[in-house]
C-alpha cells in the first residue's frame, strides 16, 4: 500500500489508468515520464476530432439509449456555405470556431451531421457483420463479441498497485474493447505502438479471464469490421509494460527531490 500512498502525496491520484501507465511504460511510444506526470495532474488534456468521434460511436453501439442525452447534431450548412469561398477547410476558420461556440447545444458534446450518419453507417456494416470460428468453421455475428454489460467501471488492485478503468463490454467470461481504427489490416500493430496490450494486460487480470478482444472497425468506407482476440502473447507484453512502468514511476516517488524533467531514455540499436 506504500506505493499507493506515495502516489496520492506526489501526484493527488489514487489510482493509475491505461491511459497513465502508457506514458511511463518500457517500450512505449510516448514513455516520458514528465508526460506521465503532467496527466496524472490533469495538465495534458487532450481532445480532437478523432476523439470526439470515438466517443459519439462508442455510445451508439454500447449505449444508444443515451446518445440523444450526451450529443447534439450541429446543422452547419450555412456558416459552411458562407465561409467555403473564403477557406479550403472552413471548420479550421476562427469565423467558424466563433460561431460553434456561439450554439447552444445544452450541454451536450456536439457533432457535426457527417459524424452522425457515419457513426450509423459504421454500425449498420458491424451489425450485419459475422467473423469464421478458427476451431469450428462457425459463422459468428461480429455483434455477438459485443454481448455484455456496458461500460462497467473498475477501482481495485493489481498486488499492491490500484488501477481503474472502464471496460467496454464486460461480457460472459471475456471483455471487449471497442475501436474505431484508421485501418483495420494496421490494427495488430497500433496495439503495441499504442500501447493497447498494457489495457488488455489490466482488463483481463481485473475481470480474471484470458480472453480479451478487441473489435475494430474501419473508419473509411465500406468501413470492414474485425475481431481480434489478445493472444497469451499480448497478454504477456502488457504485463511488462505495466510493471515497468510501476517501476518507472516508484523511482520517481521514492525521490521527492527528483524532477520528472531529468528523466531520459538509454537503449541499444
Amino acid at each position: 500500500m506504500e506505493f499507493a500512498k506515495k502516489l496520492v502525496e506526489r501526484t493527488g491520484k489514487p489510482y493509475l489508468s491505461y491511459s497513465a501507465l502508457k506514458y511511463a511504460a518500457d517500450g512505449g511510444r510516448q514513455q516520458d515520464l514528465k508526460l506521465f506526470e503532467l496527466y496524472v495532474r490533469g495538465l495534458l488534456y487532450k481532445d480532437s476530432p478523432a476523439l470526439s468521434f470515438g466517443s459519439l460511436y462508442d455510445m451508439m453501439l454500447l449505449e444508444p439509449e443515451k446518445v440523444n442525452e450526451q450529443f447534439y447534431v450541429l446543422d452547419d450548412s450555412e456558416i459552411i456555405a458562407e465561409l467555403k469561398d473564403s477557406y479550403k477547410n472552413p471548420r479550421a476558420s476562427k469565423q467558424y470556431k466563433e460561431w460553434k461556440a456561439s450554439q447552444d447545444s445544452d450541454g451536450r458534446s456536439q457533432v457535426s451531421e457527417e459524424d452522425w450518419q457515419m457513426a450509423k453507417d459504421m454500425i449498420s456494416r458491424l451489425d450485419a457483420s459475422e467473423v469464421v470460428d478458427p476451431e469450428t468453421g462457425e459463422l459468428i455475428p461480429v455483434r455477438s463479441f459485443l454481448t455484455g454489460t456496458p461500460q462497467v467501471e473498475f477501482n481495485t488492485w493489481i498486488e499492491d498497485v490500484p488501477v481503474r478503468g472502464f471496460y467496454d463490454v464486460l461480457g460472459d467470461g471475456f471483455v471487449t474493447d471497442s475501436k474505431s481504427t484508421r485501418s483495420v489490416s494496421g490494427f495488430p500493430y497500433d496495439v503495441k505502438s499504442f500501447d493497447y496490450d498494457i489495457q488488455a494486460y489490466i482488463y483481463s487480470t481485473v475481470a480474471d479471464t484470458d480472453t480479451f478482444y478487441w473489435v475494430a472497425q474501419g473508419k473509411t468506407k465500406p468501413y470492414l469490421c474485425a475481431v481480434y482476440k489478445a493472444s497469451p502473447q499480448i497478454i504477456e507484453s502488457g504485463k511488462r509494460k505495466f510493471w515497468s512502468a510501476v517501476e518507472n514511476i516508484n523511482r520517481w516517488l521514492q525521490d521527492p527531490t527528483k524532477d520528472t524533467a531529468t528523466f531520459a531514455l538509454y537503449g541499444e540499436i
